[in-house]
């Protein structure tokens, strides 16, 4: 277990949930494969599409400006920005630097890309909590974000969606709207999912790649909550990353979490599944109602493979910051609805098409 030698806490926080969405049904009618049992199976009703204007660094400079507004910080007291993804707009050329020029970070900042597949975003979560602990920095900001990649055709194209989310992490003090009190990982080499250079979309090992997910989650937070002498019913929310609406629900249950714990957490049949995105846009829900003194476990899951678990105290101070920027549940609620054709065109997905014409 990682537990900060200085205690740290989420300063502010903030989510981006792109406007436009697809329903599942659109999806798999272009393929001929739609039955009821294709939303009922997957629990995903639609996907929100990143617009043709959109993209990863777009979408993390939302997310990261609507938590700086929580925070209430100079945002050049920031010494580092980490972007977590598995999906930035150029092989070579760091979207932490972009995001850092934009929100008036730089030129003094520590900037960096993480990637560990969907769990990139907790992963930059525990950097600056090492940073931010250790006093090389007064805050970090961790972002995660993905405008998720799938085969046309694939089963992932049903859920893989767009979103993100993005923390500042500094020292617990009064300004923090919640602790972080550990962290822990748990990692094997496991390729239940993929994708090679030069390769547009990834592969992944169909049923395979379920139990790696059940692997991972189960033992983080098993471990995590032996190690703090927790049992499942001392949190009041919960939150498991979610490739589909499925999943999740029968990692609660194994773990002994009740439907009511992850409820507010678990957006995927809203939005689908935003990657590195999706951990970060669930625990900004969760903060946007939660109380002072609520306990949230919080376990990730990125494929290749590897979870992380963290243990996440509400504090008082939350109550004067959630006013001061969207909470998810507005972005969920703002919505438009495309065709496949349109969403095929912005993806880039149909050859010789330029999405921003």
């Amino acid at each position: 277990m990682m537990t900060p030698n200085q205690p740290v806490g989420i300063v502010g926080w903030g989510a981006y949930v792109p406007l436009y969405r697809i329903k599942v049904k659109t999806i798999a009618t272009v393929w001929g494969t739609y039955t009821e049992r294709v939303t009922e199976g997957l629990g995903i009703e639609e996907k929100a599409v990143a617009g043709p204007d959109e993209d990863t660094t777009t979408i993390s400079i939302e997310a990261a400006q609507n938590a700086l507004k929580r925070a209430q910080i100079d945002p050049r007291e920031i010494g580092a920005v980490l972007a977590g993804s598995e999906s930035p707009p150029y092989a070579v050329k760091p979207t932490g630097c972009t995001v850092a020029e934009v929100i008036g970070t730089t030129p003094n900042i520590l900037a960096a890309d993480i990637e560990f597949a969907c769990k990139a975003g907790t992963e930059a979560m525990q950097f600056c909590m090492g940073l931010v602990s250790s006093g090389m920095i007064k805050y970090g900001l961790a972002i995660g974000s993905d405008v998720a990649q799938s085969a046309p055709g694939d089963d992932l194209e049903y859920a893989a969606a767009a979103g993100g989310g993005a923390f500042i992490i500094g020292k617990l003090d009064g300004e923090a709207a919640a602790s972080i009190n550990a962290s822990n990982s748990y990692v094997t080499d496991t390729p239940d999912f993929w994708r090679r250079a030069e390769q547009p979309y990834p592969k992944h090992g169909g049923v395979f790649t379920g139990q790696a997910y059940f692997q991972h989650i189960i033992n983080a937070g098993k471990q995590l909550m032996n190690d703090l002498e927790m049992k499942p019913q001392d949190f009041q929310h919960a939150i498991f990353h979610q490739p589909n609406g499925k999943f999740p629900e029968k990692a609660a249950k194994e773990l002994g979490f009740t439907p009511e714990q992850i409820r507010v957490g678990k957006l995927v049949s809203k939005i689908g599944n935003t990657y590195s995105g999706c951990i970060p846009i669930g625990l900004s829900a969760v903060l946007d109602v939660a109380q002072p003194e609520d306990n949230i476990l919080v376990v990730s899951y990125g494929s290749g493979a590897g979870s992380d678990a963290f243990h996440i105290v509400v504090q008082d101070a939350i109550k004067d910051k959630r006013e001061l920027a969207p909470t998810v549940q507005d972005y969920v609620d703002r919505k438009d609805y495309v065709g496949y054709a349109c969403y095929a065109k912005w993806r880039r997905m149909i050859i010789g098409i330029d999405a921003r014409r």
